[in-house]
């Protein structure tokens, strides 16, 4: 019969196998950053240059499916909830998309 400890083992080893405790992990992280982050306290105004590099990170955290560290990102930024359009973004980084991807 397995022990405890045996069972903890598996049950980790295969939360990480499947990507799962990455996961939760993540989200425990962005839960515990919310109940501490003070809404009272105004976020410093952004600038245009770092609303545009805040918005690339954001694509970038969301096209890797790391949407809970895009939810910190947001919050801790002040970055506006609602992404910027895309073709906004393309004309003011003078950057071309590539049609077959849509990636930039």
């Amino acid at each position: 019969m397995a022990t405890v400890a045996e069972l903890k083992a598996v049950l980790k080893d295969t939360l990480e196998k499947r990507g799962v405790l990455g996961h939760l992990k993540a989200r425990i992280r962005a839960e515990v950053f919310n109940a501490l982050d003070d809404d009272h306290e105004p976020r410093p105004s952004l600038s245009h240059e770092n609303l545009l590099i805040n918005e690339l990170i954001r694509e970038y955290l969301e096209f890797n499916k790391y949407k809970f560290t895009a939810s910190v990102l947001i919050a801790e930024s002040g970055q506006p909830i609602v992404p910027l359009d895309r073709q906004f973004l393309i004309r003011e980084l003078n950057a071309f998309e590539d049609s077959k991807d849509n990636s930039m």
